[in-house]
C-alpha cells in the first residue's frame, strides 16, 4: 500500500509539471515563476489545490497588471524610506526592508492613506517591490529563488491607524496567495506588544507554513538575531551591520573578521601600524553590544605614550573611526564583556590608506 501510494504521489506530480507548463506556456506574462513545483509545495502537493492556486495567480496576474507593474512610478517619496530592497543574507536571499516609522508622521499618512485609491496605490506599491525582489531570483537548480523580508515596527504607526493595518492585512494574503514559496523568512523587528496580539489573531487566517517563516526580535535582540542571518557586510548600520550608504571606504565585497568574548572576559583586536604616514580606518560591531568597548594607539617605541581613542560602556550602532600614522605602532581594541552567561560576537575590518597630513597640505 505504502509502494502505491508512493507510485501514485510521483505519477500526481508528474501530471502536475505537465500541466503547468502548458499553462506556462499559454501565458507568457507569468515566465519569471519558472520553479512551478513552488505551487505544489505551498499546497503539501495536493495536485488539484495547487493547480487552482496556479490558475487563480495566473487570472489574478492578468487582472492586476502585474506584468506591467515594473514601469510604473509607485512610491514616490516611500522608496528609500519606507520599503526598500538592499544586501542578501549569509544564504543569498535578497533582502525586502519595510520600515514603518515615518508613516507615523500625520501627513505621510494622510499622503499614503488618505483615500482608498492611497490605500490601494500602497499595496500596488509593496507588489511592485515583490517583483523587483522577484527579479534578483534564480529559478534553476543550485539558484536562489526566495527573498527575507523585514519589518521593522519601531516607531511603526499604531492599531489605532486602520488603513495601515488593513492595506498589510492584504499584502499579507496576497503574497500568500500569488507568490508562494517565494518568502524565505519573515523577521519582525522593534514588534510592540500590541502587534503580537494582532499577529495571534492574524494566524487563524494564514496558513501555517506562512506561520511558520516568521521570526521575532524586540529591540535588545535586534542586531543579535539580524547578524545569524546576514554577514556585517550587507546589514545597514542602524541595524547592527556594517553597510553605509554611498560608503567611500568599505564595500560588501570587505568581509568582516569575527571574535567570540566569553561572558566576563574581555576579548581584544588589533591592527597592526609599522608604517607612517598612512590612515587606518576600521569598522567595528558588536552583535548585542552591552560591552566596555576601548580603542588606543599603542606606539612601537616604549619610550612613547599610548593615546587613548575612545572609552565607553557601548550600546547601539556600529562604529567607525580612524587615525593617522606618524610612528610605528598598532591600534588596539579591547571589547570587555560584562554578562556572565552571553557571549559576544566582534565583527571587525579595517584598512590601510596612504594620507597627506593637513598642515602639509596648508602649508603648500
Amino acid at each position: 500500500m505504502v509502494a502505491e501510494r508512493k507510485k501514485k504521489q510521483v505519477s500526481d506530480e508528474t501530471i502536475m509539471e505537465d500541466d503547468m507548463n502548458l499553462s506556462m506556456n499559454n501565458d507568457e506574462e507569468f515566465d519569471h515563476l519558472e520553479d512551478d513545483l513552488k505551487f505544489l509545495k505551498a499546497q503539501r502537493y495536493k495536485v488539484s489545490d495547487a493547480f487552482d492556486m496556479l490558475k487563480n495567480t495566473l487570472k489574478w496576474r492578468k487582472e492586476y497588471k502585474a506584468d506591467e507593474i515594473l514601469e510604473e512610478k509607485l512610491g514616490g517619496d516611500l522608496q528609500n524610506l519606507v520599503g526598500f530592497l538592499e544586501g542578501k543574507d549569509r544564504e543569498g536571499h535578497p533582502l525586502w526592508f519595510h520600515a514603518n516609522a515615518a508613516l507615523r508622521d500625520r501627513e505621510m499618512y494622510q499622503r499614503t492613506f488618505g483615500t482608498d485609491e492611497k490605500c490601494e496605490e500602497f499595496l500596488r506599491w509593496m507588489v511592485q517591490n515583490m517583483e523587483k525582489g522577484i527579479q534578483r531570483l534564480r529559478f534553476e537548480k543550485g539558484g536562489v529563488d526566495s527573498i527575507v523580508q523585514i519589518t521593522d515596527l519601531k516607531n511603526s504607526p499604531g492599531p489605532a491607524m486602520k488603513e495601515f493595518r488593513s492595506v498589510s492585512k492584504k499584502a499579507l494574503l496576497l503574497i500568500q496567495d500569488h507568490y508562494p514559496e517565494l518568502v524565505y523568512k519573515n523577521i519582525v523587528i522593534n514588534a510592540p506588544f500590541w502587534y503580537y496580539a494582532r499577529h495571534i489573531l492574524r494566524s487563524k487566517i494564514i496558513s501555517h507554513k506562512t506561520k511558520a517563516k516568521f521570526i521575532f526580535a524586540n529591540q535588545s535582540k535586534v542586531s543579535k538575531t539580524l547578524l545569524k542571518f546576514i554577514a556585517p557586510e550587507q546589514l545597514p548600520v542602524r541595524y547592527g551591520g556594517l553597510k553605509r550608504d554611498d560608503d567611500d571606504e568599505f564595500s560588501p565585497a570587505d568581509k568582516a573578521s569575527e571574535l567570540t568574548v566569553k561572558g566576563n572576559f574581555a576579548g581584544t583586536v588589533e591592527f597592526p601600524a609599522p608604517e607612517t604616514g598612512v590612515t587606518i580606518v576600521w569598522d567595528v560591531t558588536v552583535a548585542g553590544w552591552d560591552v566596555v568597548y576601548k580603542e588606543e594607539f599603542v606606539p612601537e617605541d616604549e619610550g612613547s605614550y599610548r593615546i587613548q581613542l575612545q572609552n565607553q560602556k557601548k550600546m547601539g550602532e556600529s562604529l567607525r573611526n580612524c587615525f593617522y600614522i606618524n610612528e610605528p605602532g598598532k591600534i588596539v581594541i579591547t571589547i570587555e564583556n560584562p554578562t556572565f552567561n552571553s557571549k559576544k560576537t566582534v565583527y571587525y575590518r579595517s584598512k590601510v590608506k596612504p594620507t597627506v597630513p593637513m598642515y602639509i597640505l596648508f602649508n603648500k
